[in-house]
């Protein structure tokens, strides 16, 4: 740990005068002040107690802005004044010879930054995430053969895959050109799944997704995790977690699904891929995104990472979705826009698009045109992307341990 401040420092501005501090009026005077004064004991000594007072005191004000009223009416210059509360914060936490918590504790404000802040200084903190990273690499090289273990017993479990009746299967194609999709399947909007298109993957090839693997990629980044069997149960919530903390108690000793619907956990968030490049780098877009209206910044990726006998609750989306299988298998049932109404849309504003329908168990006396409702279905399988167009209603339950990723797109 000795060389780790050396490293963090060779990658912040040379001086005190160099490293930038401009913020709009939104700022209070007082709160910039503090800034100041942090960015100075940045490049002077002072005890590690009063960098890491003043760094705290620079969080909690911005935490606050942050949590005052809705996300999107969050003014950006706070997402920066808070990642640049982190930033001192890291600094404090490995000026000195910091242990090894100390560093696992940077590293989890380095993510708190990068999910809750926005990009200061040439994404500093990711740089800083990328150091840290190395330097818990190295102390954790040893690895635990009881895991291998439980992971070997998890890859040989074998789910209960449900028969597809050939009049309700999704049709299949392999490689499709981008005039054929567009035609055949994009401008009449029909789910399609599509063979062939992610061979390529670095995650199916070079890197192939594991356990393993996103252990030894992002095992100890923090991520917002959901706590649920799906979203629309009462006892649904988030909260943070690293991804090794994620799988030991979501996926090695996950809770069990029982009658009573205990929770399950799933990772399921667009930033962790810009949040861990090495994930970012093992995919690909898909090549008919080039038919929609958008740039490729517009296109939101997602990813989706949890246990078996996960549910996304009947619901539709407001862009057409590409839903790429890499480790895994899903069900998966799509109902039509035109069969709205036979599918129950809960009646408040934020669940509207989220259908009241228990899919695989429907309450036929509350729900009696449920049953009229024509419907595709298919079981995504490694390798294969499914098309889910706009607003098309679907419901997914993972038959086992899954990582699915999801292209939104317009």
């Amino acid at each position: 740990m000795a060389m780790l401040w050396s490293r963090i420092s060779a990658a912040l501005p040379l001086n005190e005068e160099q490293f930038p501090l401009q913020f709009n009026d939104k700022v209070e005077s007082s709160v910039l002040e503090m800034l100041k004064r942090s960015r100075h004991q940045l490049y002077s000594d002072t005890t590690s107690a009063s960098r890491m007072l003043n760094a705290q005191i620079v969080l909690d004000f911005s935490w606050e802005k942050l949590n005052t009223g809705t996300w999107r009416h969050v003014d950006k210059e706070w997402r920066r004044v808070y990642s640049y509360g982190c930033l001192f914060k890291v600094a404090a936490l490995c000026r000195e010879e910091p242990s090894a918590d100390e560093v696992l504790q940077a590293l989890k404000t380095c993510d708190m930054g990068l999910l809750m802040g926005a990009a200061i200084m040439d994404n500093i903190l990711q740089v800083i995430v990328q150091i840290l990273q190395s330097e818990v690499r190295e102390s954790t090289k040893e690895e635990d053969e009881s895991e291998h273990a439980q992971v070997k017993r998890i890859k040989i479990e074998c789910p209960h895959v449900p028969v597809i009746k050939e009049e309700l299967a999704v049709p299949r194609i392999k490689c499709p050109s981008l005039e054929s999709f567009n035609t055949n399947y994009l401008l009449p909007l029909k789910p399609v799944i599509l063979e062939g298109i992610i061979d390529h993957w670095p995650a199916l090839n070079e890197h192939p997704w594991s356990i393993e693997y996103l252990r030894s990629v992002a095992g100890c980044r923090t991520v917002p995790v959901e706590v649920g069997t799906r979203y629309t149960d009462e006892e649904w919530s988030q909260t943070l977690l690293t991804v090794n903390g994620f799988i030991d108690r979501y996926i090695l000793n996950k809770v069990k699904i029982n009658q009573d619907g205990a929770a399950v956990g799933y990772l399921a968030q667009h930033q962790l891929f810009d949040q861990i490049p090495e994930l970012k780098e093992d995919i690909r877009l898909p090549d008919y995104c080039c038919l929609g209206d958008g740039d490729e910044d517009d296109i939101t990726v997602n990813a989706w990472f949890g246990p078996g006998g996960t549910v996304s609750p009947l619901h539709q989306d407001p862009q057409q979705n590409f839903l790429a299988q890499v480790m895994g298998s899903k069900y998966i049932r799509l109902y039509s826009p035109e069969d709205t109404d036979k599918l129950y849309p809960h009646q408040s504003q934020l669940l509207h698009n989220t259908s009241q329908v228990e899919v695989e168990n429907p309450d036929t006396e509350r729900f009696p045109e449920f049953a009229k409702a024509p419907y595709l279905e298919c079981v995504l399988q490694p390798g294969e992307v499914l098309f889910i167009p706009v607003q098309h209603w679907h419901y997914i339950r993972s038959l086992e341990l899954s990582f699915s990723v999801s292209f939104w797109w317009s």
